[in-house]
């Protein structure tokens, strides 16, 4: 039997409600729209850690981030956060298997090349780094990528030395346009190509103005959570903080939906190419995200916070007839991803892995009991450099939560020293926007509290985390 090609997609900052058949956001997704139908979605996906290079490492390699050691962005002044030429990814094993294997777009899960260098040769700057072929590639063949660079229609890449590859195209046509290139070349071998686009991850002005357009005179509706002054990041690094009037808030949804629209065209592109190569029934095809993007609600912009805005992500799969079609409420948190995957194509499980296996959810809608363990850590300078000066280390602060299907359970301890801790539980059936979160002063006041606290003081034990209940 023929082995299956896997096509795994990810955008950055996507969140699950921009969707137009989750019937949230009004979002034009026509392609979409159409493969949910072929496909099923688990409409509880969660990111694990919600932010960029976090989730990344936590969907490769199906561990924590206290585990594999980036709890934060690969960011200048932070040398070792990155993922190690050691941690078994998902890569690693399908490389093993034989598979060719592409991965085009944003990687970020390499410490920024000015950390060890003032001008590297690459020319990366600030965040980005060049990724040289060799273990750091975790088994890639085919390697056209960058560290982290949000310039996206003049994108750059690298591929197999240190020169730069300027493009001038939007990048995630470009990036599009590589993959078709590998897919044409490579349709005739069992193949694994990862995609990661950037965006719709901001600057929301940086999207080809055709699909501007598309949203042109279009009055959208505001959610109940959004507030619109004195907007800043939870770790309130937005600074001066932000205010929109109306019309200025309908523009950022007009810009971040269109960059939406976007993604949505070139995935109906690569479906039609694999339709076109006669192997669109011979490929598991995933469509997700890292994490989402909060837009102002709860005062709130960007993400690497808990609220659903922040934390819930796409993720549909399909694999010709062979899995379930339609939509499950089971939840799937990004540590699981791997498992799951290296499952439905019936390869071994690494020991390291962290998640479960949800394969028995897709190939025969089983109901799972599973939770999503999530968590933030503190991690601008100024805010670990405070916790040093007080003999505290950053990562034994920030948030944890735990997610089930009905409810957000979460421990926060904040992002400096004088935060204090609050416990807030959130019923997402009954409250959809989090807005009326019950304030725990002990989380043995009730059944619900005491046992999900339970869950994730057990889950701090077990892998060692420094946060202390």
């Amino acid at each position: 039997m023929k082995k299956p090609n896997l096509l795994f997609v990810f955008a950055d900052q996507w969140r699950r409600d921009a969707m137009g058949f989750m019937e949230k956001d009004e979002v034009i997704t026509p392609n979409i729209d159409n493969f949910s139908k072929e496909a099923l979605s688990f409409d509880n996906a969660m990111s694990a850690c919600p932010l960029c290079s976090p989730n990344r490492a936590t969907m490769f390699t199906g561990t924590y981030p206290v585990t594999n050691g980036v709890w934060t962005n690969c960011k200048t002044g932070l040398k070792d956060v990155e993922l190690k030429e050691t941690d078994i990814t998902l890569m690693d094993v399908l490389k093993e298997d034989g598979y060719k294997i592409g991965y085009i777009g944003k990687w970020h899960l390499d410490s920024p090349e000015v950390n060890f260098s003032e001008e590297p040769i690459s020319g990366a700057r600030n965040w980005d780094a060049y990724t040289a072929p060799g273990k750091r590639r975790h088994g890639v063949d085919f390697w056209y990528s960058y560290g982290a660079y949000d310039h996206h229609l003049k994108p750059h890449y690298w591929h197999n030395d240190e020169k730069m590859i300027n493009i001038d195209q939007w990048s995630v046509e470009h990036e599009t346009d590589k993959a078709i290139e590998f897919i044409n070349e490579n349709k005739n071998e069992p193949f694994s190509l990862i995609i990661s686009w950037n965006p719709p991850h901001t600057p929301l002005d940086l999207v080809p103005q055709k699909y501007v357009d598309m949203y042109a005179g279009k009055k959208f509706k505001v959610n109940p959570n959004v507030l619109l002054t004195e907007v800043t990041d939870h770790t309130l690094s937005v600074n001066p903080r932000l205010n929109f009037t109306d019309e200025e808030y309908q523009e950022v949804m007009r810009k971040y939906f269109a960059a939406v629209t976007g993604v949505d065209e070139n995935f109906g592109r690569l479906l039609q190419n694999l339709k076109d190569n006669g192997i669109y029934d011979d490929t598991i095809i995933v469509l997700t995200a890292d994490h989402g993007e909060m837009l102002c609600a709860h005062r709130l912009w960007s993400k690497h916070v808990w609220f659903e805005e922040s934390t819930g992500i796409p993720f549909l799969i399909k694999y010709g007839d062979r899995f379930i079609k339609g939509r499950t409420d089971n939840v799937l948190n990004g540590v699981d991803i791997m498992p799951t995957i290296l499952s439905l194509m019936n390869l071994p499980i690494p020991e390291t892995v962290e998640g479960i296996d949800l394969k028995e959810v897709i190939l025969n809608g089983d109901q799972i009991e599973n939770y999503a363990i999530m968590s933030g850590y503190p991690g601008q300078m100024r805010a670990i450099e405070e916790f040093e000066r007080n003999g505290k280390e950053n990562v034994a602060y920030g948030w944890r939560a735990i997610r089930t299907k009905q409810y957000t359970y979460v421990v926060n301890k904040g992002y400096t020293m004088d935060h204090g801790t609050e416990r807030l539980l959130y019923d997402n059936l009954k409250d959809p926007y989090q807005m009326n979160p019950l304030k725990v002063e002990d989380y043995r006041e009730n059944e619900v509290t005491e046992l999900l606290e339970g869950k994730l003081r057990e889950w701090g034990q077990k892998y060692k985390d420094k946060f202390e209940f």
